[in-house]
């Protein structure tokens, strides 16, 4: 089967994820700065998971790209991506709320643990189905920086029971890490 659909369907919750995320940022009452200082929290978290949401869908965009079609496995795959990241609001919301501690530290580290875990099998998914030698399995190599991030955020987990602030410099490592676009695709595409 063509890959639209699951392109269409996959930007579709995506978009509903950041807009559940937006909407969970609440309006302070009182028109100062001072009332804003509470929210410096939530926000950074909302921030931080603006940015991870934003690479899966590029990056995610470029795996479609680098595809023909897909099939039933595939689109098991894409929903199992879509889980995690369908938890995103809740442990930002948490994580924010509670002034990133431990627990919810660890949670949202879970979660993009398993995000990236399943970003991967995703992965594996499309280069099963399309061969060995096809653009994308060329293209993802042997996707080092994929599984060097799924590593990171199992220090981070472990990390955050000592320190939340470290793993979360982490979270924001592996981000950093994902934020100039994967062109490995792109240059395989355009050759």
């Amino acid at each position: 089967m063509g890959k639209g659909r699951l392109e269409a369907f996959s930007d579709g919750v995506i978009a509903i994820i950041i807009t559940i995320m937006v909407l969970e940022l609440k309006v302070p009452h009182g028109d100062n700065f001072a009332v804003l200082r509470p929210l410096i929290p939530v926000f950074f978290s909302y921030v931080l998971s603006f940015i991870y949401l934003g690479i899966y869908w590029n990056n995610h965009h470029h795996l479609l790209q680098a595809v023909r079609q897909v099939n039933g496995s595939t689109l098991w795959a894409n929903q199992h991506l879509l889980f995690w990241l369908s938890l995103i609001p809740f442990v930002t919301g948490w994580m924010g709320e509670n002034n990133f501690a431990t627990i919810p530290v660890v949670l949202y580290g879970v979660v993009l643990l398993f995000a990236g875990v399943a970003y991967f099998i995703l992965t594996r998914t499309l280069i099963s189905h399309h061969g060995k030698d096809s653009t994308l399995a060329i293209a993802v190599g042997k996707d080092i920086k994929g599984k060097v991030s799924v590593i990171i955020y199992f220090v981070a987990i472990l990390l955050a029971f000592v320190n939340s602030w470290l793993a979360c410099i982490l979270y924001v490592l592996v981000a950093a890490m994902w934020l100039i676009p994967d062109r490995r695709i792109e240059k395989n595409l355009t050759k």
